[in-house]
């Protein structure tokens, strides 16, 4: 397993990355080389079981045999042309999607943060073409702890200062209210207010679970005030949380998904905003777009990722493993941790005096990897397909450090 001895190897590789690589994150100090489902390899042969999975991106784990095996397939064939013209996955691709969620159209971009930046448009068009808001005037409410991204117009309602200090001025057109709280938003959505900005689950904050009701009730509000409910699925989607969408804990459908992440199985970044088609036909050609959203290596990867979903064996294994690991962490000292939060495969776990960067190290010197946030608190979600024995195995090492 892991040990804190770095060889001149490894050593070289991390300066490098010092060296030449800007300071805009702060690793762990591994060198991955290799990997393979819930497990990873540096480059001394030392193996890690993997209990971030690249924030959901890895919810499959890495290179499972069927995304990368319709990743070949397309390699052998195109892998772009543009949106200048067709191609055959595209089509497939936005239909089924489509169907997975319930809905009927499909925007395809690359990253999250572009999602989030393409669902604020369309809500701004659909403000003012289709609610009749002022020109200029609309509006889009989000939550306190919010992470959404870290383009210049979402840090402006972010509320963590590391996202948002020095990069001013901000984008206007937002406001922000306590998360969890229906009064406060209900107080918030007056007749400018073209969207609701929601994480069902908020990962980056420490994987919080709102209050029971909650996203009922902000779909009440949205429906009773002309608002468009937009939930951000990116990390809690696509069945971390032990169903394909979080919003489904509630019965609760948006107006608008926004899909990252695990959407690209790990292989290739895809993100899209899945809506009705009377929100998305508020776009004309040349409106928006982008050189790489929905390219066919894309497009096949993704459509392999909604066929592995629509048999529901991955939500079925993150409820069922994700009870298994709430029951565990329920019972580490109350003196060591302070709250354990989330819902399926994915947990924040609190520390009361231990600080996360220092869990994350201790960890990782007993070959678990994770990842820390907001100074005590570290995040789990390991792969949907872990095995059990490796989540028990990885849970006893955080067992270890809980004393």
């Amino acid at each position: 397993m892991a040990g804190s001895d770095h060889t001149p190897a490894a050593e070289l590789l991390q300066g490098q990355a010092a060296a030449h690589g800007a300071h805009n994150y702060h690793p762990l100090p591994v060198v991955i080389a290799e990997a393979e489902g819930a497990w990873v390899t540096d480059v001394d042969g030392r193996r890690y079981l993997d209990l971030l999975a690249a924030y959901s991106a890895v919810n499959f784990g890495h290179r499972h045999p069927r995304l990368v095996a319709a990743a070949r397939r397309q390699l052998e064939r195109v892998t772009l042309v543009s949106r200048a013209f067709e191609h055959d996955q595209f089509g497939p691709f936005c239909a089924e999607l489509a169907e997975l969620a319930g809905m009927q159209m499909v925007l395809p971009m690359n990253t999250g943060a572009e999602a989030v930046e393409t669902a604020i448009k369309t809500a701004r068009k659909w403000g003012y073409e289709v609610k009749g808001v002022p020109a200029g005037q609309a509006e889009i409410v989000a939550f306190g702890g919010n992470f959404h991204g870290r383009t210049t117009t979402i840090i402006s309602f972010s509320t963590d200062e590391d996202s948002r200090a020095s990069f001013g001025p901000y984008t206007p057109g937002f406001r922000v209210v306590p998360y969890g709280d229906l009064d406060a938003l209900a107080a918030a959505v007056g007749d400018r207010v073209v969207g609701v900005l929601v994480e069902p689950i908020q990962g980056e904050a420490g994987v919080r679970v709102p209050p029971q009701g909650f996203l009922a009730g902000v779909r009440e509000i949205c429906s009773a005030r002309g608002a468009l409910m937009i939930a951000d699925e990116i990390q809690s989607g696509l069945g971390r949380t032990g169903t394909t969408f979080a919003c489904e804990h509630e019965d609760v459908v948006p107006d608008m998904y926004l899909l990252g992440k695990a959407l690209g199985g790990g292989i290739v970044p895809v993100s899209a905003v899945v809506s009705s088609r009377e929100i998305l036909s508020v776009f004309r050609p040349g409106q928006h777009g982008s050189t790489f959203g929905g390219n066919p290596l894309a497009c096949a990867i993704g459509r392999e990722v909604i066929a592995m979903l629509k048999t529901g064996e991955f939500q079925e294994r993150s409820a069922k493993l994700g009870a298994h690991l709430h029951g565990r962490l329920a019972g580490l000292p109350e003196s060591a941790v302070r709250e354990v939060r989330g819902r399926g495969l994915w947990a924040g776990l609190e520390f009361a005096t231990l600080p996360g960067r220092r869990a994350c190290e201790l960890l990782a010197e007993r070959g678990v990897l994770t990842k820390d946030t907001h100074g005590s608190t570290i995040r789990l979600a390991p792969p949907l397909t872990i095995a059990e024995e490796d989540l028990d195995w990885a849970l006893d090492r955080v067992a270890e450090i809980a004393r």
